[in-house]
């Protein structure tokens, strides 16, 4: 038997080529798009491919099935029921397709969509035990498929009924077989697909019955319950996708790239209504790109990504690094994206001749959207994160919009406030930043590092259920009567600002320092903690405060220090001025 397992990272999916070497006869089961990689095997190893097999109806990629059968001439087959736009040969519950000496066995097992198979792999048709079986959507390593996608739209399906489905299927056809058969689903780690897959991308029957939290006893109730909450969001594109593969459409070339266009033809293209997209790296697409450019990288989830945010009917015109055109065009048909006219030949001259049309992005740190929160009080905070993500905590008044929402939540933005973006370390933030800008918002940044540097500094964050804690604000004039008291002053600004002016007797703890020098301040004394404006000083009085330090807040910060007359000194002791 040729057994090869075809794992594509940037969507979490697996594929399968299965051949006979005895009489070259081979089957594919749930190929991508891009088929040349099932064409040079079965080239490489003397085999026919006969047959492509789908588990089911795919709704996060748009399956190659129309591709290998036109150019193999090998028949699609899907499981009963599917309602298809083109030629098939349906498979039924316990049907066996023999290569020769290698056997394949088809069990229905409806539940993440109604058409849903499980197909049964034995090397040797007499075996007792079978070799693996690939479980597409069913059954991953650590978890099951959800069966509230939108890949069932349409059939009369909702998720408690499919659910009920998955829970006998998988009773009944999956863990019925021996605890050596191999597990091989479609999907791995990062996929929406499931909640809890794990990287590894094979396991065996008895390590799901042991380890994967749906398969424990439970009644049928308590297993619907389980797979229907804590789902990430479904992804943007997956209804289109879903609809999409059941149809007739143009095949993918994945050796053509796609027109190079001078400047001024893509200028004219994205006047009449294309997206200019670029897919470099957000630092390279931070220090200057076209105006109005969406920014999905090509590094990490790119095809889901920009599936989130662009329009699958909308023609797309490529602005980042020219040699990546076929590349892009490439993975964006994988989800059938197949919009994209040409490509911008010359980048450099966008740079060096029309500088007025290049325009860099606002990023901001930590440190810079909390002095902004206690300067703007108008300011939007918008954390694109799943809500399996954001359940451990976010920035204090930040708004959940996650990416895949974006583009359908629009109108809960104020275009004219300003907007500061985050996600967990920085991609997909500036990913909506680039959306919000290129549909006319007028003040967009995001947070470098996102959600993981505001939590690593330690500063104060919301969490679902808590009450947020109470901060102390005084004036400057309180704040000197504090300290003259005996209270200590705190200054958490950059050395440099502090070097300019500060407070007398303020010790300079940098904001991105106090979690660390958090022992520095006696809990014993009372704590003036102060900044430029009063935003960076509030967030760390709330931290202070959350662990038990007696701490206050100056309002206003070193700006109403200076206004109010106090003194301000440099390190040597002369007058100081605040920046």
């Amino acid at each position: 038997m040729i057994f090869t397992q075809h794992y594509l990272a940037c969507l979490s999916h697996a594929s399968y080529l299965i051949g006979d070497e005895t009489t070259g006869r081979a089957v594919v089961i749930d190929p991508r798009r891009d088929i040349g990689v099932y064409l040079d095997e079965a080239a490489d190893k003397g085999l026919r491919v006969e047959r492509v097999l789908e588990t089911h109806i795919h709704a996060d990629f748009l399956s190659g099935h129309l591709e290998l059968a036109a150019a193999t001439g090998a028949v699609i087959s899907f499981g009963p029921g599917a309602q298809l736009d083109f030629p098939t040969e349906p498979v039924a519950h316990g049907q066996r397709i023999e290569l020769g000496d290698v056997a394949l066995e088809i069990r229905a097992t409806p539940g993440h969509t109604p058409e849903s198979i499980c197909v049964v792999v034995y090397e040797h048709a007499g075996d007792r035990i079978p070799y693996g079986v690939l479980t597409g959507d069913t059954l991953f390593v650590g978890d099951v498929g959800r069966p509230d996608l939108l890949a069932s739209s349409g059939t009369g399906f909702d998720a408690q009924r499919l659910g009920r489905l998955l829970h006998q299927s998988l009773h009944e056809q999956v863990l019925s077989l021996p605890d050596e058969t191999r597990v091989f689903p479609a999907h791995g780690a990062g996929s929406s697909c499931g909640k809890q897959l794990s990287n590894e991308t094979s396991s065996t029957i008895g390590e799901q019955r042991r380890s994967n939290y749906a398969l424990q006893p439970m009644t049928e109730d308590q297993f619907v319950a389980a797979v229907t909450e804590g789902q990430p969001v479904r992804p943007h594109y997956f209804t289109f996708d879903a609809q999409r593969n059941r149809q007739q459409h143009g095949l993918l070339d994945e050796t053509v790239a796609p027109p190079a266009m001078g400047l001024a033809e893509i200028l004219d293209r994205v006047a009449g209504g294309a997206v200019p997209l670029d897919t470099r790296e957000p630092s390279d697409f931070a220090t200057g790109h076209l105006r109005g450019a969406v920014n999905v990288s090509l590094q990490g989830r790119f095809a889901e990504w920009a599936g989130d945010v662009l329009d699958p009917d909308r023609e797309v015109v490529l602005v980042g690094d020219p040699t990546a055109a076929l590349e892009t065009c490439v993975r964006l048909a994988r989800i059938g994206f197949d919009k994209v006219i040409g490509y911008l030949a010359d980048p450099h001259g966008l740079f060096m001749d029309r500088p007025d049309l290049v325009e860099a992005s606002s990023r901001v740190t930590i440190e810079q959207l909390a002095e902004l929160v206690g300067l703007v009080p108008d300011i939007q905070l918008v954390d694109v994160r799943n809500p399996g993500e954001t359940a451990a905590g976010t920035v204090p008044a930040a708004r959940l919009i996650p990416l895949a929402q974006l583009v359908d939540s629009l109108d809960q933005l104020d275009r004219q406030a300003p907007v500061v973006v985050n996600c967990a370390g920085g991609y997909r933030s500036l990913v909506a930043a680039s959306v919000l800008r290129h549909v006319g918002f007028s003040d967009v940044s995001d947070l470098v590092g996102g959600y993981g540097a505001w939590s690593s500094a330690g500063l104060p964050v919301a969490e679902a259920g808590s009450a947020p804690t109470t901060v102390i604000q005084v004036t400057p004039a309180a704040a000197e009567e504090l300290i003259i008291a005996g209270a200590s002053i705190v200054d958490v600004r950059e050395a440099d600002e502090w070097s300019a002016g500060h407070a007398p007797h303020a010790a300079l703890i940098p904001m991105s320092q106090v979690e660390a020098r958090i022992d520095e301040i006696q809990p014993e004394h009372p704590a003036v903690i102060v900044c430029r404006s009063g935003g960076r000083s509030k967030a760390i009085t709330e931290l202070l405060t959350a662990r038990g330090i007696n701490a206050v807040n100056v309002e206003g910060g070193m700006r109403a220090w200076e206004q109010a007359g106090l003194p301000i000194v440099t390190p040597d002791g002369d007058p100081g001025t605040v920046v």
